[in-house]
């Protein structure tokens, strides 16, 4: 591995040499399957943690809630500083926040500080998210963008596909505190190898908007939050509050950037009708998903009767197919529009949840497997051609803020699925399950027909 100097000049090469190219996406990889898992094996925790720490299950759901909102929350203003300080400086930082937080959640000794780790993991998880596609861009040529953001795809797959099991496989032999003790060497391997060959970006010269990145964080937390009180119909008043705060801050913040020339909330790359029907169709996708993987645990196991374990297996050939999907489609969009990859991958995830809502009574395991599959097709055939409109279709200077969007609209369409699930099942009570299914299926219809969109508009040149 060649070192890599803080003196570095910054040269605007397609990519980095091939052996330097494999060693930084390992260190790229290694790390952003690290944020994903967690987000998959803590859920599988929280029985275990509400018990030895002696809280309840309301209390205990905040281990996950408050990771999320810290994401969400800072990964806008993380693309944007990263954008001014180097992508590689905020990743690697992310990294070792995430790393440290990691070991404090192994020795929290309480709820609350267990939640103050899980804010600093947050924290650390969003500057890993925040920026990772933007390395990816500047680590892989041109030529391989497609087959980059597919890998990259690949991973998150893998990662929610063997995130139960791995949990699982861990709580049998240990505690719960090893779930987040096992990061720190995979941590501290990755922080070693990408010191020495992750590429330094493009810097812009403008400074950090700090009043703006409180603005942007305040914004997007207050409307996850709101989101999430909606769903599981927290009283009225207070959801309206929560909503109208989060738009208040949100036009302060489109008021005190206008001029800026590199925004936090990127709606100068929003004016470009690539990039915006891309992020409409990301959002899209991710509700379906969400929608998809909060209601079928539900259905299974409350309406079929079938355990947790079987659950979990029944779910599975939908990660493992998108992550067989997800390179094979971004090696084709290097070849063919991406709106029509796009919008044929979200016919197909529309046809599957439309499969999926109207199961036979009593299914036999062979209907429901191929039916997830289909899911799997269509969305993985959508998501690394997606990926790859987004950010090429912004300027190598914005690839921050079109990183930052492709992450907020994945957490942002996965926690609105799941608030629209939730209300399904409180308005339809037995039905809940497949009317969550049908609308995500129109959702998949929705972003389907945004991406046959894109097969006029015009991608700028990067």
């Amino acid at each position: 591995m060649d070192a890599l100097s803080p003196d570095e000049p910054i040269v605007d090469t397609d990519g980095l040499p091939p052996e330097r190219r494999r060693w930084a996406i390992t260190a790229i990889f290694t790390a952003l399957a690290m944020a994903s898992l967690d987000v998959a094996i803590a859920n599988v925790a929280l029985p275990a943690i509400a018990a030895d720490l002696r809280v309840s299950p309301a209390d205990v759901v905040w281990v996950v809630n408050i990771y999320q909102i810290a994401l969400v929350a800072t990964m806008l203003p993380l693309a944007a500083l990263g954008e001014i300080v180097g992508h590689h400086r905020i990743y690697l930082g992310g990294l070792i926040l995430f790393t440290l937080a990691s070991v404090a959640c192994a020795f929290a000794w309480s709820l609350p500080t267990l939640l103050l780790a899980r804010a600093l993991q947050g924290l650390g998880g969003s500057g890993i998210m925040s920026v990772n596609t933007a390395l990816v861009r500047f680590v892989y040529p041109r030529s391989l963008h497609g087959h980059g953001f597919g890998m990259n795809a690949l991973v998150v797959a893998i990662a929610f596909t063997v995130g139960p099991t791995v949990a699982s496989a861990i709580l049998a032999v240990g505690p719960w505190t090893w779930l987040f003790g096992v990061n720190l060497p995979f941590g501290v391997a990755a922080v070693a190898i990408g010191l020495k060959t992750l590429p330094q970006t493009p810097r812009a010269e403008h400074a950090f908007d700090m009043v703006g990145a409180l603005l942007t964080s305040g914004c997007l937390g207050l409307g996850i939050v709101a989101l999430g009180s909606a769903g599981h119909q927290g009283g009225t008043s207070i959801v309206a509050l929560e909503f109208v705060g989060a738009l208040v801050l949100g036009v302060a913040l489109v008021r005190r950037q206008a001029d800026h020339p590199a925004p936090m909330l990127p709606f100068d790359l929003f004016r470009r009708p690539m990039f915006a029907l891309s992020a409409v169709t990301a959002l899209c996708s991710f509700a379906t998903q969400g929608l998809a993987f909060v209601s079928l645990p539900f259905y299974f196991e409350h309406t079929l009767g079938l355990s947790a374990v079987a659950t979990g297996l029944l779910i599975t050939p939908w990660s493992l197919v998108v992550g067989i999907m997800a390179p094979i489609a971004g090696r084709l969009s290097n070849h063919f529009p991406v709106g029509a990859l796009g919008g044929i991958g979200l016919l197909v995830l529309a046809a599957g949840m439309v499969l999926l809502a109207t199961l036979p009574g009593h299914p036999q395991i062979a209907d429901i497997v191929w039916r997830a599959a289909v899911c799997g097709l269509g969305f993985g055939f959508f998501q690394s051609p997606n990926m790859k409109a987004l950010m090429t279709s912004a300027p190598p200077g914005r690839s921050g803020g079109a990183s930052g969007i492709v992450a907020t609209a994945r957490l942002t369409g996965q926690t609105l699925g799941a608030a629209l699930a939730a209300l399904c099942f409180a308005l339809f009570a037995a039905n809940g399950p497949a009317t969550a299914l049908a609308l995500g299926a129109g959702f998949a219809g929705v972003g389907a027909i945004v991406s046959f969109f894109r097969l006029a508009a015009r991608t700028p040149a990067a």
